[in-house]
Formats: C-alpha cells, structure tokens, sequence
C-alpha cells in the first residue's frame, strides 16, 4: 500500500513551495534577471521622459524648435533632423542584425552569430559615435545643462540627461556584445553543449535599448 504524500497547504505550503530546487516556469535564471533588469530600467526611462514632458508643459519660456536645433547643413541647405534620421535608421539596422544573430545562435551557427554580433556592435558604436557629433555641435552653439542660447534654459538638462543615459545603455551594450561576440567566437558556448541562451539575452538588452531610442525620438525630436 502506498502511503499518502502531504502537500501543506496556506503559508506551509508558499514556504514549502518556493524551498523547493525546482524551476517553475522553464525560464533560465539570466533570462528572468534580465528581464527584472530592463523592468527596473522602463522606470527610469520613464520617469525620464515624465519629466521632460512636465517640465516642457510647465515653462514659461519658448521651447526650441527640434528641426532648427537637431539640423545639418548640406551643400548650403538646413536639412532638418537630417542626423537624428540617420542614427534612427543604423539603430532600428542593429535590431535586424541582432534578431538574425540570436536566430543564428540557435541553429548553433558559430560563425554567423559571431559576425552579426559584431556587426550589431560596430552599428551600435556608430550611433555612439554620431551622439558625440551632436553633443559637439550643440555644446560649440552654446547649449549647456544650465543655459541654452536658443530658448528655455531646461532644454540643456533634458536633452543632456535623457540622451546620455541612453548613450551609456548603447555603449554598455556594444561591450556586452564583442565580449558575448569572442566568447561565441572562441567555442566557450559549444563546450557548453551548444547553449547559446546568452546570445538571446544579450538581444533582450538590445532590444530594449533600441525601444528606447523610438520614444525618445518620438517625444524629444518630433514634438
């Protein structure tokens, strides 16, 4: 006869529960963190982004216009937000080749996840690279975190602000990239029974970094 398990029941049973070594929802434990990571981090960004909208609402002064602050002259012509286009375009581009490097890595294609992480990266470095154009630019017209030759004096911090913490998260994750890059590179994850988990991740993070950019660029450049 066998005999009969008791299953406690109430706070026993949560205790008991969550005691257990036991994966509940078959997801890996970098890919929950990551999760809670980007979570934490649409908070920030939001508060970001509820304030720059608050602040802008509230000031009495005119506010910039972006098409004449964010504009490149070319063969003599004002092009308006010709610089913000194109670092839109090489960041949607390196979600693309970060989709066909996670797809890659699962039919456990070395070669190909490397090289499209790379490229993702080298793409990501670009955008870091044309932000430090634009800060250049607009520092040299005058526009710093406590003044702005162009109206309200709180667009500096904003713009400074908002578009920093961006830059950081892009150029955290160009590192975060090359080094998941070389350890694809170098066999560490077919030594590992071919898990490439971490490359699907790492596109977690990128992901998220290039949803960011489309709402800043939706509230800060176009409005």
């Amino acid at each position: 006869m066998t005999e009969a398990v008791f299953e406690p029941t109430g706070t026993e049973g949560v205790v008991s529960d969550f005691s257990r070594d036991k994966q509940v929802f078959g997801m890996p434990w970098g890919k929950a963190m990551m999760w809670i990571f980007l979570l934490s981090d649409t908070f920030i960004f939001s508060c970001f982004l509820v304030s720059y909208m608050t602040v802008r609402i509230g000031t009495t002064d005119p506010w910039p216009n972006p098409s004449e602050v964010f504009g490149l002259t070319v063969f003599g012509q004002s092009v308006p937000l010709l610089l913000i286009a194109i670092m839109t375009f090489v960041l949607i581009t390196s979600s693309g080749t970060m989709a066909l490097a996670v797809n890659m890595g699962y039919r456990k294609s070395k070669n190909a996840t490397f090289w499209l992480m790379v490229a993702t990266a080298l793409l990501g470095a670009t955008f870091v690279g044309m932000q430090a154009f634009e800060w250049t630019k607009l520092i040299m017209e005058g526009v710093r975190p406590w003044a702005n030759p162009f109206g309200a004096a709180q667009f500096g911090s904003s713009f400074f602000m908002i578009t920093g913490f961006h830059g950081m998260h892009v150029t955290a994750g160009v590192i975060y990239l090359l080094w998941v890059a070389i350890r694809v590179k170098t066999g560490v994850y077919e030594r590992r029974g071919n898990n490439y988990e971490i490359v699907e991740i790492a596109g977690l993070y990128w992901h998220f970094v290039d949803l960011v950019w489309v709402f800043i660029f939706a509230f800060f450049y176009l409005w």
